[in-house]
C-alpha cells in the first residue's frame, strides 16, 4: 500500500520518539556497518603499515666564518668520512646510502651544527650521529688544517618514532563514517517502506481520529475453533466457545 500521496508523505511530522523507533527497529544495520568500517581500516591500515623511523642528532661547536663553516658541513656527509663510520660500527650499507640518511644543518645563525640521522633502529641512529661527529673532529685536521671542532651535545636514544602509526584514529574515523553510514541506510529502508505502522500514523495522514480497531486474528486458532463447532454440531450437543 503506498503513502496515498505525495502531499500525505510531506505531511509526516518528525519527532525524536519517532526516530527513536525507526533507528531501534534496524540498529543492527548500523552496528554492522560500523563494524565491517572499522574491520576494513584495520585490514588497510596493518596491509600498508610503514616502517617506524627514528632520529638522534648530535650537536658539534665548528669555530670558523660562516662561509668556511658550510665547507666544513659538507665533508661531514662526505665519502671519506662516512666510509670510516661505516667500518667501525660494522653498518651494512654503503657511503651514500648513509649519506641520505643523514641531514647536517646549523642552528639558527651559531656556530653549532647539527648532525641528525634517521635509522629504523633508534640505538643505531644515536651511534651513527655519535660516531659520525667523532669521525668528522678526528678526520678534519687532516683534510682541512683545522681543529676547532668539538662536541656540544651527544645523541641519545630516542624510542619514539618520527611517523609514528596513524592505524586507530584511521580505524576510529572509518568506525564512525561506518555508523554514520548505517544510519542514512536506516530511515533510506524506512522511507522505502510504504506500510502504516500504527494507529497514530493513521490518524496523522488521514486527519481522522480512530474509533475502533480489529485485532489480529490467529488462523492457527480459529481453524481449532471451527473443527470443535463442527464436531458439536454433528453431535447435536451446545457448547459454549470461547
Amino acid at each position: 500500500m503506498s503513502r496515498f500521496t505525495d502531499d500525505l508523505k510531506g505531511a509526516k511530522e518528525i519527532n525524536l520518539y519517532e526516530l527513536y523507533k525507526v533507528i531501534k527497529k534496524r540498529f543492527w544495520v548500523a552496528i554492522l556497518f560500523t563494524v565491517l568500517a572499522g574491520a576494513a581500516a584495520y585490514t588497510y591500515s596493518s596491509l600498508n603499515k610503514t616502517t617506524p623511523l627514528y632520529q638522534s642528532s648530535t650537536n658539534i661547536i665548528i669555530g670558523a666564518e660562516a662561509a668556511y663553516r658550510n665547507t666544513l658541513q659538507v665533508i661531514i656527509k662526505d665519502t671519506i668520512v662516512l666510509e670510516k663510520v661505516i667500518e667501525q660500527l660494522d653498518l651494512a650499507t654503503t657511503s651514500d646510502g648513509l649519506a641520505n640518511n643523514i641531514t647536517v644543518e646549523s642552528i639558527d645563525d651559531t656556530q653549532v651544527v647539527k648532525i641528525t640521522v634517521t635509522d629504523t633502529d633508534p640505538s643505531r641512529a644515536a651511534n651513527i650521529a655519535n660516531k659520525t661527529a667523532d669521525v668528522f673532529i678526528s678526520e678534519i685536521p687532516k683534510i682541512m688544517d683545522f681543529e676547532d671542532v668539538r662536541v656540544l651535545s651527544e645523541a641519545t636514544l630516542n624510542a619514539i618514532p618520527i611517523n609514528e602509526s596513524n592505524q586507530i584514529p584511521i580505524m576510529v574515523m572509518a568506525s564512525i563514517f561506518g555508523f554514520a553510514a548505517g544510519i542514512g541506510l536506516i530511515f533510506l529502508l524506512d522511507s522505502l517502506d510504504d506500510t502504516i505502522k500504527s494507529e497514530r500514523e493513521i490518524e496523522r495522514l488521514l486527519e481522522v481520529q480512530i474509533i475502533g480497531t480489529v485485532s489480529k486474528i490467529d488462523n492457527k486458532n480459529l481453524r481449532k475453533k471451527q473443527s470443535k463447532r463442527a464436531v458439536t454440531e454433528n453431535r447435536g450437543e451446545t457448547i459454549e466457545m470461547e
